[in-house]
């Protein structure tokens, strides 16, 4: 796939700006706070509808604006595409596929893939357990739209039986109908559980491969889910092997053993809201123990493993977004990242300046500066 042209009208810091992409690589070169992030998040909501720095849709208006406008054109082995997606301050947002507005949001996910990296990415390793969930939870909205709708569903039963909870906190018994709550967490939660589960089983074993070969074959990366359902301490190795029953009973039981606590704190502690992801470098937790420069090598596998495993399950490259992160990588890993894309993935780059490249990087790419939300294309003498 191919994005062909963006524009953008009162989104973020832009008032009205056009950019066509003529080049498998775009870089965008700026001060910081010129708008080359806000680009590069444009995009990302073209692909998830999700931004991963703010949630609500009047932060992505520019300021004193009602409306904000993204629309794009982009080339798949299918044909072409028009994507449209309308922001309100006040009221419901509105996508459209080549000029038709769509009634239901989860039509206009994955037509667009994407692969976003940027230097906030080093927090799935150093940051909490929300930072992996939303990682994972992203990617699979890549593989399975529909995933969207699952995680929606959960979240609604979540947010019904945390009101029950809290007008009940404190009292002997939960409300009655807390019981049917509890039924339909178990239903809804063991379906984003196993997805996220399965996806994982897809991802590790790409992402043990890049990161053996990035760190020069010396470490070995290891992956291991905790669904919030298992002990968090032990997670169950044969966890995947779990059928789906299985899964839902084991959640009723999780919820009947924090029932007091629920109670007593009136929210709900069991749920996938509450899973984590661990990753180990040589048996050792990378959180606490991996340097640097490991920590940098294991999110860049991550991302490279995602890219390939979205090739696979969509059967056409996805884009990559690498906003600001060449500088967080030293010139070993921007050349392994270099050799992964090659031509084969269209690449959107935003850096403060291009002395931070190796120059096999400029060779062959659109140059674009930014600045205070205007673009222009730049031309480099070599």
């Amino acid at each position: 796939m191919y994005l062909k042209t963006l524009h953008l009208r009162q989104f973020r810091n832009y008032e009205a700006q056009d950019v066509a992409f003529d080049a498998p690589k775009t870089i965008l070169v700026g001060d910081n706070a010129q708008g080359k992030s806000n680009l590069l998040e444009a995009v990302e909501l073209l692909s998830t509808l999700r931004s991963h720095r703010v949630s609500r849709d009047r932060d992505l208006i520019s300021d004193d604006g009602a409306i904000a406008q993204v629309t794009a054109i982009l080339a798949r082995d299918s044909g072409q595409f028009d994507l449209s997606l309308t922001l309100r301050s006040r009221g419901r947002r509105t996508v459209a596929l080549n000029g038709q507005t769509l009634r239901r949001q989860l039509d206009f996910l994955s037509i667009l893939n994407v692969v976003q990296f940027s230097s906030l990415d080093l927090e799935l390793v150093r940051g909490g357990p929300q930072e992996r969930r939303n990682w994972l939870d992203r990617l699979l909205i890549q593989l399975e739209p529909v995933y969207a709708y699952i995680l929606q569903q959960y979240h609604q039963v979540l947010k019904q039986r945390n009101a029950l909870l809290k007008r009940g906190r404190g009292g002997e018994r939960p409300p009655e109908e807390l019981a049917v709550w509890d039924a339909q967490l178990a239903v809804t939660g063991s379906r984003v559980v196993r997805r996220r589960d399965r996806v994982l089983e897809r991802l590790v074993p790409l992402a043990r491969k890049w990161h053996h070969a990035i760190s020069g074959s010396t470490e070995t990366l290891d992956i291991t889910y905790c669904p919030n359902i298992c002990s968090r301490d032990i997670p169950d190795p044969e966890f995947s092997r779990w059928q789906p029953e299985r899964v839902r009973q084991e959640f009723l039981k999780k919820i009947a053993d924090r029932a007091i606590a629920e109670r007593h704190q009136g929210i709900t502690l069991v749920g996938p809201h509450r899973d984590d992801v661990a990753f180990t470098i040589n048996k050792t937790p990378a959180r606490q123990y991996g340097s640097a420069g490991q920590q940098r090598t294991l999110v860049l596998a991550l991302k490279l493993a995602e890219l390939e495993l979205i090739e696979a399950v969509v059967g056409e490259p996805p884009l990559l977004l690498l906003d600001d992160v060449l500088a967080e990588l030293d010139p070993n890993r921007q050349n392994q990242l270099l050799e992964a894309i090659q031509e084969r993935f269209q690449t959107l780059i935003t850096t403060t300046h291009l002395g931070s490249f190796d120059p096999q990087w400029l060779q062959h790419s659109q140059i674009l500066s930014v600045k205070a939300g205007k673009i222009k294309q730049l031309t480099i003498n070599n």
